[in-house]
């Protein structure tokens, strides 16, 4: 490894290393506004003794809403990787917190003694809290240590992706998360940056990358780069495929899914899986021709928020929203 690199890992301030100040959120601090609350939650046709799952429980809006409609018989677990998210469990009997990554969803359920559930429901992307707490790194706005994980305990933070990463690579995840324009002009910025001093901090990367930004799209392409290097650290892609899959081997038949994703690249895999059963974009056939999907689409096209929703909240305005039946 560089000794540069290595030098970091001495750095009180370097991410792999780094104890966030933020482990207990003040009670009045909002964490998250749950997008299109109640047409997510109606499209799991909530059957009120049913077992459900909620994949991304953060500030519990959605929760919440699904727990309301449950009887005493029925049962709610709901999975976050992060810690701070247990701030706001709902003491409830029929709640069971699972602190977990999504992408571990069948284990995880069977270890607790669940073989099927009646409806799955997952709100992807990233939480208010990520963006507002400042510390977390998720935002270009302001200066933060360059974290991104969405489990601060774990794994390699942005800091390490930044720093540690050949020109090839970052090129690979520019073009690939981010969907940048021109990806090996932001690699190459970062590499010549990083070589007169290690990239710590949130402003020091847009500083890096200040070359090669565009001035009429600054805002659109450093949200394209912070979020490229978002989905790297935490995996998301992979962890996103592997709870569609076992999704479909928890549900009952009758069963329903609900996903509500904010970019092209979480839309085109959810839009694929509920269409054709696979993540490609045509669905496999039998013998005779005919498809073999798994599912029926409860929605023909995506559901976006309405225009009361984003006039509330802003960060709605992306939010598209699909739903399918197992077969």
């Amino acid at each position: 490894m560089d000794t540069k690199i290595e030098n970091m890992r001495e750095n009180p301030h370097f991410l792999s290393n780094f104890t966030p100040k933020y482990a207990k959120m003040n009670a009045t601090t909002t964490y998250h506004t749950p997008v299109l609350l109640s047409e997510s939650v109606d499209l799991l046709a909530i059957d009120p003794d049913g077992t459900y799952v909620d994949l991304t429980f953060g500030g519990g809006g959605h929760s919440r809403h699904i727990l309301s409609k449950l009887s005493e018989r029925g049962r709610l677990y709901s999975f976050d990787q992060d810690p701070d998210a247990k701030a706001n469990c709902p003491d409830d009997p029929r709640f069971h917190f699972v602190e977990s990554n999504f992408r571990f969803l069948r284990g995880a359920l069977r270890y607790r003694g669940v073989e099927q559930v009646d409806g799955i429901l997952a709100d992807l992307g990233v939480s208010s809290h990520h963006f507002d707490c400042t510390e977390r790194g998720f935002s270009f706005r302001g200066e933060a240590p360059l974290d991104m994980r969405m489990n601060y305990r774990n794994g390699r933070s942005a800091a390490d992706v930044v720093n540690e990463a050949d020109a090839e690579t970052l090129t690979r995840i520019f073009g690939e998360w981010g969907e940048i324009d021109t990806p090996y002009k932001a690699a190459n910025c970062i590499v010549r940056a990083r070589a007169a001093a290690p990239i710590l901090t949130t402003a020091q990367l847009v500083e890096a990358v200040a070359p090669c930004t565009p001035r009429k799209d600054e805002s659109k392409f450093l949200t394209k780069l912070f979020q490229a290097l978002r989905i790297e650290v935490n995996g998301e892609m992979e962890a996103l495929k592997m709870a569609l899959e076992q999704s479909l081997k928890m549900l009952r038949p009758g069963g329903r899914l609900s996903v509500i994703s904010y970019h092209s690249l979480e839309d085109r895999l959810v839009k694929n899986f509920m269409r054709n059963g696979t993540f490609a974009a045509q669905a496999e056939k039998d013998f005779f021709g005919r498809s073999t999907t798994p599912w029926q689409l409860v929605t023909r096209k995506a559901v976006a928020p309405s225009a009361e929703e984003i006039e509330r909240n802003p960060r709605s305005r992306s939010a598209r929203l699909r739903a399918a039946e197992k077969l």
